[in-house]
C-alpha cells in the first residue's frame, strides 16, 4: 500500500495527469514490488524510475546485490544471457516492452554464481527514449538479505 501510495505522490508531484495510463503504471509497479518482496522476504524495498536515452549499463553484467527486478515500461527491454567463458553470452535475449524480469546477483546467498548477465540494450544516436522501473531489496537490521 506504501508503494501505491507514494507512486501516486511523486506522479502528482511531477505534474503526471490522471489517466488510464498513469493508474495502469502504479498498480503494476505496486504489484511488482509486492511480489518481489514476498519472493525476497523483506518489508523494505527500493525503487527507482530511470529514463535511459543513451547506452547506460552496456555491458553484461551481474549486479553487486543479492537480486533485483527490472520492468521496462517504455522502449527495448532489458537483454540478458548465459555467459561461458568469455564476458558476453553467444545467445543474447531482450525481454519485452512490460515484462519484469527478475535477477539473480553477486550477493545471493547460495553457489554457485550467476552466469545470467544482463545489460541495457544499446541505443545511442537511435532517439529511443526508455522508461525503466528498478526493484532491489533494500537491506537494515531487521531484513538480512
Amino acid at each position: 500500500d506504501l508503494v501505491c501510495d507514494e507512486l501516486l505522490n511523486a506522479c502528482m508531484a511531477s505534474g503526471v495527469p490522471t489517466c488510464s495510463e498513469r493508474d495502469f503504471w502504479i498498480n503494476d509497479a505496486s504489484a511488482l514490488a509486492t511480489i518481489f518482496a514476498q519472493i525476497m522476504q523483506t518489508r523494505y524495498l527500493r525503487l527507482r524510475l530511470d529514463v535511459v536515452r543513451d547506452n547506460a549499463c552496456r555491458k553484461f553484467h551481474v549486479d553487486a546485490l543479492a537480486a533485483r527486478l527490472l520492468c521496462t515500461y517504455r522502449g527495448t527491454g532489458t537483454q540478458y544471457g548465459i555467459a561461458g567463458s568469455e564476458a558476453e553470452p553467444r545467445e543474447i535475449h531482450t525481454a519485452q516492452t512490460g515484462e519484469p524480469i527478475v535477477l539473480r546477483g553477486k550477493r545471493w546467498p547460495t553457489v554457485p554464481d550467476s552466469r545470467l548477465v544482463h545489460r541495457s540494450p544499446p541505443i545511442e544516436s537511435s532517439g529511443e527514449t526508455r522508461l525503466v522501473l528498478v526493484i532491489d531489496p533494500a537491506a537494515n537490521s531487521r531484513d538480512e538479505l
